[in-house]
């Protein structure tokens, strides 16, 4: 793929996507970016070699654009975009909620837009990017999407109706888990351990368990009764978890945040 990129909106996302285009071996010459503040722009340069332009430099440059704003701006930057695109551009939004009809009925007929949803991890490469094409994105546009997205982790295609379930899943899911690790280093504490030594017990758990989880094929019920003793110690915690009804309220959860991210996208047919 040689097509210039330009990232619209440059936060936590944006850069990330960004930093992992470059150490995947792409020229800072040919990736563009645009941002509000001047004093971003020059951070930009400095830390990554790259140039912000206009809404609408990007729009004539660059062959592919990915806009990672916030859902509430994407309409905004939609409507400055779009007087300045050739249909022939691809357009991938990393908005949460925002449906590829939204933002095909508001650029250049023919444009194909491709819809993405990633998660924080791509801070550290380790993201997971779940990725739906619009009525018009073909199979080129789909591997081209997955080649930049996997510059900062994993990729995985799924069809757009199935989204808003995977921002609940995937989008939202680090901070379930940082959530629960917040909890076990309170629990720590009070057992008596310093608050860095639970830390780092928790997190070393977390880590091992997610490498198991990825690398053995085994199903989690498998691997957690693997740790499950008889009247052991994990047995009594998690039978106490079952009593706070920590299941129900991790369906729950996970359930509002879909619904949250179909409320976001509201109105975009």
């Amino acid at each position: 793929m040689t097509h210039q990129i330009a990232v619209l909106g440059a936060g936590k996302i944006g850069e990330a996507l960004l930093g992992g285009l470059l150490r995947s071996g792409r020229a800072p010459a040919d990736v563009r970016v645009t941002v509000r503040r001047p004093e971003h722009a020059a951070a930009l340069r400095e830390r990554h070699g790259v140039e912000a332009v206009s809404t609408a430099e990007a729009a004539k440059t660059a062959g592919i654009l990915i806009l990672a704003v916030k859902p509430q701006d994407m309409d905004a930057l939609l409507r400055e975009l779009a007087p300045h695109l050739p249909p022939d551009r691809l357009v991938v939004s990393a908005a949460a909620g925002v449906t590829t009809a939204f933002i095909e009925a508001r650029l250049p007929e023919g444009t194909a837009v491709v819809r993405v949803m990633p998660n924080t991890p791509a801070l550290v490469d380790e993201g997971m990017s779940v990725i739906s094409g619009g009525s018009l994105a073909t199979e080129t546009h789909l591997t081209w999407t997955e080649e930049i997205f996997g510059a900062v982790g994993s990729t995985l295609r799924l069809p757009e109706y199935q989204q808003d379930a995977a921002t609940a899943l995937s989008g939202s899911g680090p901070a379930y888990f940082y959530y629960l690790v917040e909890a076990m280093t309170d629990a720590g504490i009070l057992l008596g351990l310093p608050r860095d030594k639970a830390h780092d017990l928790i997190v070393q758990a977390a880590v091992g368990a997610a490498v198991m989880l990825r690398d053995s094929g085994e199903h989690p019920v498998a691997l957690r009764a693997a740790v499950t003793s008889p009247a052991g110690t994990t047995a009594s915690a998690l039978r106490e978890l079952e009593n706070h009804g920590v299941r129900a309220a991790v369906i729950a959860a996970i359930e509002a945040a879909r619904d949250r991210s179909r409320a976001l996208g509201g109105g975009t047919a």
